[in-house]
């Protein structure tokens, strides 16, 4: 018997070929890049190509070596997005670094990844030296973003430091004749950091396969649907899990890609809308609570660019905040995601069979939950008893696996913390899959509430409390409770001029809870703080309130639990 052959060409999946395939099919197609001073700087796909070839072959003249990391200190613009391929076609790994940490962190992630090389903005040279004493890279590339001149002659002031490169006259004096540097498609091709809000941050690197299949993913119609007729504004940074992916998918389709800048107050949003009407924005929900927000103090100021769609990830998303952007006509679809998984796991959309079966209401409630998984991933609940069934009840680890989702992190052996025995990745989110597949995220594990032996979900609550036209932000954290072991404190943000108690807030999303799910307390503050990726951070926060102390008769907490 004679076996048959697959007789496909083993050509391997490769980031310079859709550098190529962009750069041949959509010359005309547009980058636009907002400057320090928020003038906007204009490139076709043909100059973006040319320029990032020849960033790869002053890449190598410098010496750069396959393999070799060069570091990325930058904003979202048009040179970034050289970086993202301009770095891998010279057979170099982009390693964006994270400019919202703290210095001592960058540096110490830095020194982690052996970064060699590092291109850096000119307006971020002041937080460089914040941190160039931990790590001494081999070249610093200054990226003139201001417009000024830069200062390549002299060394900074710190011992051993090396004199800045020009990153415009590199790729002046490139040579010609620039040659890929060869691979396979499971060379890594960038490196991103997780946070490490809980610990040190972890390398994750990505290779030509997993982001290449990763765009793929982004183009399908019933996920991101992107196309060459998008226009998009990514605000998520180019520094977090890779802006989500979508300036490789937008390049590899053509897609005008309009970038922000360091500009990304909600009114900076809202004016650059106004010049480059978008089809497409992408950013977490915190982004977007601030800018509906600007919007609606100023009517008639903006207007928001009819059909607009927001992808919207990196926390949970209210209900509240999604019927307010649906009545201005703009959708927002939440996906999940982590810098482990590329970042996209899954991503809302409508699924066919069940129009006609849900009214307003239920499908606004599904729209507030994580989406649908995309394809080529694999998703489980993993309960204390084995994988829960899909019945949108059962709640467990959300664990996932597939080509584009990381096996291990750099440098450090897979541990049974984040990785199981057969192969699939523990998220530490808890969540729950119903019969459509759709995922609800109940939490992250390390901020369920356990009270009273009961575990209570502090996104639910926060999440209704949001819906209060008075109140901003809320953020809902455990703290510890003589009897109950932990109960629900409500940390509020009023929205300007909005006054309200906690006594209405409790009354407000009383009827959604059980009496004993029902926050005990309600603290008002100026503000709830934000990671370096832009999600809540209740670590500060459980900090912040670590000697709270509870009244003696709090309304719920001396509740039997299940009243």
């Amino acid at each position: 018997m004679h076996s048959v052959k697959t007789t496909m060409m083993p050509v391997p999946l490769s980031l310079n070929r859709l550098m190529e395939h962009a750069g041949q099919l959509f010359p005309e197609s547009e980058i636009v890049s907002r400057l320090p001073d928020k003038s906007l700087r204009r490139h076709r796909y043909a100059d973006w190509y040319r320029r990032t070839r020849a960033l790869a072959a002053a890449l190598k003249k410098l010496g750069l070596r396959k393999g070799d990391r060069v570091a990325t200190l930058c904003w979202n613009h048009h040179a970034h997005l050289e970086c993202y391929f301009g770095i891998p076609a010279a057979g170099g790994v982009m390693h964006t670094l994270n400019l919202r940490l703290a210095p001592d962190d960058i540096g110490w992630i830095a020194r982690h990844a052996r970064d060699r090389f590092l291109v850096v903005d000119d307006i971020l040279l002041p937080l460089y030296r914040q941190f160039a004493g931990q790590h001494r890279f081999e070249r610093v590339i200054v990226f003139p973003f201001s417009g000024a001149a830069v200062q390549t002659s002299i060394g900074d002031p710190h011992d051993g430091e090396p004199a800045f490169d020009d990153y415009e006259e590199l790729l002046a004096q490139a040579p010609a004749g620039f040659e890929y540097a060869p691979h396979d498609e499971n060379d890594p091709v960038a490196m991103c950091y997780t946070s490490g809000t809980t610990g040190r941050p972890k390398g994750v690197v990505y290779s030509h396969r997993s982001t290449v299949l990763h765009s793929l993913n982004c183009a399908l119609p019933d996920y991101v649907a992107l196309s060459s007729r998008d226009v998009v504004i990514p605000v998520t940074p180019m520094f977090h899990a890779n802006s989500w992916g979508i300036p490789y998918a937008a390049v590899m389709l053509g897609a005008k890609l309009v970038f922000p800048g360091p500009h990304l107050h909600p009114e900076d949003l809202l004016d650059l809308m106004q010049q480059e009407p978008p089809t497409l924005t992408l950013g977490v929900p915190t982004i977007w609570l601030a800018l509906i927000q600007a919007f609606e103090a100023k009517p008639g100021r903006w207007r928001l660019p009819a059909g607009m769609r927001s992808m919207v990830g990196g926390a949970a998303v209210p209900e509240a905040l999604v019927r307010q952007f649906e009545r201005h006509g703009i959708r927002l679809a939440q996906g999940w995601g982590m810098t482990e998984t590329s970042p996209m796991g899954s991503l809302f959309f409508e699924k066919p069979e069940l129009r006609g079966q849900l009214d307003e209401d239920q499908w606004f409630a599904r729209k507030a939950m994580a989406g649908v998984p995309v394809p080529l991933v694999e998703v489980r609940i993993m309960g204390d008893a084995g994988p829960c069934a899909w019945n949108g009840r059962d709640v467990g680890e959300l664990q996932v696996r597939g080509p584009f989702i990381t096996g291990s992190y750099h440098a450090e052996a897979p541990g049974a913390d984040k990785f199981t025995g057969d192969g699939w990745l523990r998220t530490g989110d808890v969540a729950a899959i119903d019969a459509n597949g759709y995922i609800r995220i109940a939490d992250r594990t390390k901020d369920l509430i356990k009270s009273g032996g009961e575990w209570i979900s502090s996104v639910d609550p926060e999440n209704a409390i949001m819906a209060h036209p008075a109140v901003a932000e809320a953020s809902v954290i455990a703290i510890a409770h003589p009897k109950w072991g932990e109960r629900p404190l409500a940390c509020v943000v009023a929205k300007p001029g909005a006054t309200v108690s906690g006594e209405e807030l409790r009354a407000f999303i009383a009827p959604k809870f059980a009496r004993w799910q029902l926050p005990d307390a309600f603290e008002f503050i100026d503000a709830v703080p934000r990671t370096s990726t832009g999600k809540f951070w209740k670590a500060r926060l459980r900090e912040r309130f670590a000697d709270f102390r509870w009244p003696d008769e709090s309304p719920a907490g001396n509740l039997p639990v299940g009243s």
